[in-house]
């Protein structure tokens, strides 16, 4: 039997909407919505099909929402198929979502920190003081030789190492607009900036570090029943007691995607199966490898392709 991975979305892939096809046709998809929202107080349902966007769009709020999405996708394909992963990532926030599917937080307990880490997050830095950049056509150590240079005493350092081709830099909105100055001098094919409204995993986000790690006190981690990669160091994890401490640190710490989806391929992961809103992370994993066979599950057309 092929050995199956499963990874799970970050902030970005939410959209009005999501969910909906799920919770409509699968009892265990309308059950982690009802979960997660008694948890964090949000009308989950209706933040997901309804919006506003603006409302959706707000850190606080896409992250519960995102994490409630893939984890009714995933509920629904074990419901329809009994796949079981040999291993789990997540992206950023998915982090949580690969936390959930290994046993080691329950759905009520992950939607309530992560609406906290949301919250933190968009507190720590004043609204317009911080952005984000996607460099496209650069190699890494060109992207973290333009953060130092952009700097100029300010913050600006990768965030996500997402795939050879794609490095997102965070920090103070002048040093990133700076260093895509620099990167479009340098030969980057394109620079976007990020509709986020902070600049994530990088070391503005120390005052929210801080407060996650109060809040992770009283938050009780279960063994793990599979193993989940980290997203600060792209090792395997399955030790419980260290999972505080690698959520706490992936605030400041830069997400080490690329390296994460080689390590899954160095594994002998044969098939990938990305479960949550869009299919952003298996774009990614076809800029690594080209080979592998990935599916996405985000609806029930998808879940009958993905089985």
């Amino acid at each position: 039997m092929a050995l199956i991975g499963f990874i799970f979305p970050g902030q970005g892939s939410q959209y009005i909407g999501m969910g909906r096809d799920l919770y409509e046709n699968f009892r265990a998809a309308r059950d982690a919505f009802e979960e997660a929202s008694d948890s964090t107080e949000i009308n989950i349902k209706k933040l997901c099909f309804e919006g506003p966007e603006s409302n959706l769009n707000l850190t606080e709020y896409t992250q519960p929402a995102v994490l409630t999405v893939s984890v009714a996708a995933l509920r629904a394909l074990q419901e329809e198929s009994g796949k079981t992963p040999a291993i789990l990532a997540g992206h950023s926030v998915g982090e949580y979502t690969a936390l959930v599917a290994s046993e080691a937080l329950s759905l009520f307990n992950a939607a309530g920190i992560v609406r906290k880490r949301g919250q933190f997050m968009q507190e720590a830095v004043p609204p317009g003081e911080g952005a984000m950049a996607a460099v496209i056509g650069l190699p890494k150590e060109e992207v973290e030789q333009i953060c130092r240079e952009a700097a100029e005493g300010e913050v600006v350092s990768p965030a996500n190492y997402n795939s050879p081709e794609q490095i997102v830099i965070s920090g103070h909105s002048s040093a990133v607009n700076r260093a895509t100055v620099l990167a479009k001098e340098r030969g980057a094919r394109r620079m976007v900036m990020l509709p986020v409204s902070a600049p994530f995993h990088c070391r503005l986000m120390e005052p929210a570090q801080r407060k996650l790690a109060e809040a992770l006190v009283e938050t009780d981690i279960a063994a793990l029943k599979k193993p989940v990669i980290a997203n600060i160091n792209a090792q395997i994890n399955q030790d419980c007691a260290k999972v505080k401490d690698l959520l706490i640190k992936q605030m400041c710490h830069p997400i080490l995607w690329e390296d994460s989806m080689k390590l899954m391929i160095k594994d002998g992961i044969e098939q990938i199966i990305e479960i949550g809103p869009k299919n952003i992370l298996s774009g990614l994993f076809k800029r690594v490898n080209k080979q592998i066979k990935i599916s996405n599950v985000e609806d029930t057309t998808s879940l009958k392709g993905a089985i």
